[in-house]
């Protein structure tokens, strides 16, 4: 358990369900006469899937960012922590359409801005971290300090 991950972020499994249900529910079982597909939101919340393994030398993490671009993506590392920040942005196209006054029928593409911190529970050396993007994928990795694992020690008491 020393050198388990740890993931902090539980009010995000909650609006992930959340929304997730919503979206089960709009489009399984409501009728058309009750909502109107024109009228469908393609704003969601954007949650891209994320990896963390870990061995004796590093943290590897890979983030899925398809369709987003290199220069819209940002790690920080910062202590024990990495923050990955990226930004889907809506096309102009897209832009001109609205003020065509066009709506959508239906549309699954998800923009705006994803953040996501993750803690590690041994430090790690941020000046020597890489970070590679190819095909959608962010591979990010993070060296850990090489601590010494010595035998527990114990101190002889003296008394005064």
């Amino acid at each position: 358990m020393k050198h388990d991950l740890i993931i902090r972020e539980p009010e995000l499994y909650f609006d992930s369900i959340h929304n997730e249900l919503n979206n089960f529910l709009r489009d399984t079982l409501l009728i058309h006469s009750m909502a109107n597909p024109l009228n469908i939101k393609k704003t969601s919340i954007w949650r891209p899937a994320i990896e963390v393994k870990q061995n004796d030398k590093n943290y590897i993490v890979k983030v899925q960012l398809p369709g987003v671009n290199k220069d819209d993506i940002e790690v920080e590392l910062d202590n024990d922590f990495m923050t990955i920040s990226a930004e889907i942005k809506e096309e102009a196209e897209e832009k001109e359409e609205k003020a065509k006054n066009e709506r959508y029928h239906t549309s699954e593409f998800r923009y705006g801005r994803y953040q996501r911190t993750i803690s590690f529970d041994q430090p790690v050396k941020t000046d020597e971290s890489t970070a590679v993007y190819d095909k959608g994928i962010l591979k990010i990795t993070i060296p850990k300090v090489q601590t010494e694992n010595k035998e527990p020690r114990k101190l002889e008491i003296k008394e005064k």
